[in-house]
């Protein structure tokens, strides 16, 4: 009887010992699912980011106002006519007064 309360704490042991460091162990489950959030997190703002390409590469294609606005920002292009003004902040610290 000993002997088969022995085999059964043993076993005990092991299956414990499996479950807590072993693989697929209970603190292994938990980060893995920290790090699928994780990813899970990335991937959405992945998926935002490719719809905002998206809607640029449609804008592009549909017309000529999507090329005239990415000229002004990207290139600071301006049209005939117009007078190009840029402002340029102070930097901090800096007082106007001298």
């Amino acid at each position: 009887m000993k002997i088969l309360i022995g085999v059964l704490i043993l076993l005990l042991i092991g299956l414990q010992y499996k479950l807590w460091f072993g693989d697929g162990s209970l603190s292994e489950v938990v980060q893995l699912s920290r790090e699928l959030e994780i990813q899970k997190e990335k991937l959405r703002l992945l998926e935002d980011k490719n719809r905002i390409l998206e809607a640029q590469v449609l804008d592009l294609q549909s017309g000529l106002d999507a090329f005239e606005e990415k000229a002004r920002n990207d290139l600071g292009m301006i049209k005939q006519g117009e007078t190009f003004i840029q402002l340029i902040p102070s930097a901090e610290g800096e007082t106007d007064e001298q």
